[in-house]
């Protein structure tokens, strides 16, 4: 394997990571598909291999291992040169053009033309490798032609397209709209920076927003705090810019929720909290429950049991309120029973009520087929309580096989977190309370 970040090494990554991501895996059940095809006494362990991954999909290393290279195919079922295909640095030939391709320079573009080659160049190679298409690119060609027809903004469509992401974050593993979101959230930027109408600014920033929040809750779940940071100030500020009171609600009650799992500090958690509840006035939103639900969930999490099951009340008098276009929405902006019965699994199971367990199946048995994160988070759920009833072979047993399924996002790492930090002293030496710390910690 050898070492140093380049285009070609990025772009691989990013493919490798998205086929095993498709595929439902956690890098450690990757490593053990790897290590089944490899025909070798002296090969490494699959923790190990897990750590080789990482670094690969970062683009930080290169796989020269044919060994790991045969694997790779194997596993994913695609021929070795069709994966480790090299991307062009330049196909350019002396004319400037690719060959067998057309010449995007021919579209005017007042001394744009390097530019427009350049994306075309990226697309190109893009397309040929198989990899994720980057952001910006596709657009920078299609550029000249929208320019030239006038065409009016699709606001609509930008709606639909912000009701599909809301629908699909949560049937699809952390990270795999990240590429897709970044596009997106630069191409709704251009169109804000042509000076549109002001009916139609108002509905771009929503959408801005909308996108802004998604890509800022994919950067988390991958890990990339920093970015998701700066993406939550963007979407915040964009909501605000809209005028869209539930909107402005959303964005924050989301982004503590997102703060709570990814161990941000709880006075930051509660002053966006405290936004949310003042900004909404009273207003039934879908921002709303969230809001009291991540405040019952801190307080829970603090033992305060009277203050969890005050915010708990506050949560059911409120869903009882929301309009049936909140509650009947199965997107990330929705609110429905499912939800509120995920957060009643969480903050029973936490302060000990005996209702923990029955929220958790019911919650279960109301999120609509294919969902993933929520389902797996309450399989964490039902190990923390029974970690908590002292059933720590079966809780740990059950924490370890949800890990395995899916990739380990903050929340299923901070709910692996609490089930440590419940186990007595000699469980913390059992097998499986090791594999859930190398699995929370190797993430």
């Amino acid at each position: 394997m050898a070492k140093g970040t380049s285009p070609e090494s990025a772009a691989l990554g990013r493919r490798l990571r998205a086929e095993r991501e498709r595929r439902g895996w956690g890098r450690r059940t990757m490593a053990r598909h790897l290590l089944d095809h490899i025909d070798d006494r002296q090969k490494p362990s699959h923790v190990t291999v897990a750590g080789y991954i990482k670094n690969w999909e970062n683009g930080e290393v290169r796989i020269t291992d044919p060994r790991y290279r045969s694997a790779y195919a194997a596993v994913l079922n695609i021929p070795e040169d069709e994966l480790f295909g090299e991307i062009p640095q330049s196909g350019l030939p002396s004319s400037g053009t690719l060959t067998g391709s057309v010449d995007f320079g021919v579209i005017p573009d007042e001394g744009g033309d390097d530019v427009k080659r350049r994306a075309a160049l990226q697309l190109l190679a893009a397309l040929g490798a198989g990899t994720a298409i980057p952001p910006g690119a596709l657009e920078e060609v299609l550029a000249g032609v929208d320019a030239a027809t006038g065409g009016p903004v699709d606001l609509d469509a930008w709606n639909a397209t912000v009701r599909d992401y809301a629908f699909q974050i949560n049937r699809t593993p952390i990270g795999a709209y990240l590429d897709d979101l970044i596009a997106d959230v630069i191409s709704v930027g251009r169109l804000l920076e042509r000076q549109p109408s002001e009916p139609l600014r108002t509905g771009l920033l929503q959408v801005s927003a909308g996108l802004s929040a998604m890509l800022a809750i994919e950067l988390g779940d991958v890990g990339n705090r920093r970015g998701a940071r700066m993406t939550w100030s963007t979407a915040r500020r964009a909501a605000d810019a809209s005028g869209d009171r539930g909107l402005m609600v959303w964005v924050r009650a989301r982004q503590a929720e997102e703060g709570l799992w990814s161990g941000a500090s709880p006075v930051g958690i509660r002053e966006l909290l405290a936004e949310a509840i003042e900004i909404a006035d009273g207003t039934p939103c879908s921002g709303l429950p969230r809001a009291h639900a991540i405040r019952a969930c801190l307080a829970a999490e603090a033992g305060n049991v009277a203050v969890a099951r005050q915010e708990m009340n506050t949560l059911t008098t409120v869903f009882e309120r929301l309009p049936e276009s909140v509650t009947t929405d199965p997107g990330t902006f929705g609110w429905g029973a499912s939800r509120l019965r995920w957060n009643e699994a969480y903050v029973y199971t936490l302060t000990g009520d005996d209702r923990g367990p029955e929220a958790a199946d019911e919650a279960i048995a109301l999120y609509p087929p294919g969902t993933l994160g929520p389902v797996a988070n309450l399989r964490m759920i039902q190990a923390m309580g029974l970690v908590r009833q002292r059933e720590i072979d079966a809780g740990l047993e059950a924490s370890v096989g949800v890990l395995h399924q899916l990739p380990v996002s903050p929340t299923r790492r901070h709910m692996a977190g609490r089930i440590l930090r419940q186990l007595p002293g000699q469980a913390h030496a059992l097998p499986a309370a090791r594999e859930l710390r190398a699995l929370t910690a190797g993430a």
